[in-house]
């Protein structure tokens, strides 16, 4: 008789082991063992881990295969290598987006209605017989893979490595969160991080402009913390300074601080840019994306910080423009236009 080790290792090495040799009995027992097991794991236990689950991920059935790399992604969280997770991950969340998205076709087409709220067991019977399996499996199991791929898109390097896949699957995931009504916000904007990104920045009451980069910034909340303190805390322009704490937390520190705006943020055609929003919605106009900087038209505040409380985050200043081109960007701005309702 065969004895595995004990521990969360133990675990990944019987479940790798009964996956590769399709030994469904075997691998339940283990798929079990690597979840009460998880929380008592050490390091040296995770940081090999995750790669080999990760690189099983594409053998394990639809279900299962959710859990596993919310475990991966648990893993890869407490230091094991995002990178070599990444593929993995990266190929079951697609997997799950289209399943869900033939979920929602399916759906349509045999009455509509209200989408099933997908809780911590399967999909019901009546569900399963209105979509088939595979299509209610992939909605179902979308919560778990928007948390496994958020733990791994926190990595720059991940996100370089996407490329283009990130566009793919932003795509499907709209296609989803349309036809479903509901929001996958954390996923959504994980995907549309932006790294080493150039921005112009028009600030309209004093008439500059300013070169910067970006990185890691999850929503325009952050970035708002962040311009005020390279323009306004570096002496660029006039307005309220956010704190070094606000700053803080706005790059790596953990936690949050109460900040207040120092700007409305606008669009070049006049429309405003929420802070709710993502640094994507800032339109591209000669190649680079135009802000600009407007007074603050009322008083708000919010906690300063992280949407993504693992991503690091920061803008750069590069350099302020000169006159010439400073009114070149103006050029292709309009007037803020007035908030209505």
């Amino acid at each position: 008789m065969i004895f595995s080790k004990a521990g969360f290792g133990g675990a990944v090495a019987d479940f790798e082991a009964a996956v590769v040799a399709q030994d469904a009995k075997r691998s339940g027992k283990a798929f079990v063992r690597l979840q009460e097991t998880f929380g008592q794991a050490k390091e040296a236990e995770l940081l090999d881990g995750g790669p080999r689950l990760a690189a099983v991920l594409d053998q394990v059935p639809p279900g299962p295969r959710a859990v596993v790399a919310v475990l991966v992604g648990a893993c890869v969280e407490r230091g094991a290598d995002a990178e070599r997770c990444a593929p993995g991950v990266r190929a079951g969340l697609r997997a799950a987006l289209e399943a869900a998205a033939a979920f929602a076709e399916a759906w349509a087409a045999t009455g509509g209605g209200p989408f099933p709220v997908p809780d911590a067991g399967e999909p019901g019977e009546e569900t399963v017989e209105r979509t088939g399996s595979d299509a209610a499996v992939g909605w179902w199991t979308l919560p778990q893979w928007e948390m496994a791929a958020v733990a791994l898109l926190n990595h720059r390097a991940v996100r370089a490595g996407a490329g283009g896949d990130r566009g793919e699957l932003l795509r499907l995931l709209t296609a989803v969160e349309q036809a479903s009504g509901r929001q996958f916000r954390s996923l959504g904007h994980a995907l549309q991080v932006l790294d080493d990104e150039p921005l112009v920045a028009l600030h309209r009451t004093s008439g500059t402009g300013y070169a910067l980069r970006f990185f890691g910034i999850g929503d325009n909340f952050q970035l708002h913390t962040l311009l005020a303190d390279a323009l306004i805390g570096g002496g660029h322009v006039a307005g309220r300074a956010p704190s070094p704490q606000e700053v803080a937390v706005c790059r790596e520190t953990p936690g949050q601080v109460d900040t207040v705006g120092s700007f409305d943020l606008t669009a070049p055609d006049g429309g405003r840019l929420w802070n709710e929003g993502a640094p994507a919605d800032i339109p591209v106009v000669d190649g680079v994306r135009l802000l600009v900087l407007d007074e603050p038209s009322y008083r708000r505040s919010w906690p300063a910080g992280r949407f993504f409380p693992g991503m690091r985050g920061d803008v750069i200043l590069e350099r302020a423009l000169g006159p010439e081109e400073t009114e070149r960007w103006f050029a292709h701005v309009s007037p803020a236009k007035e908030l209505t309702g």
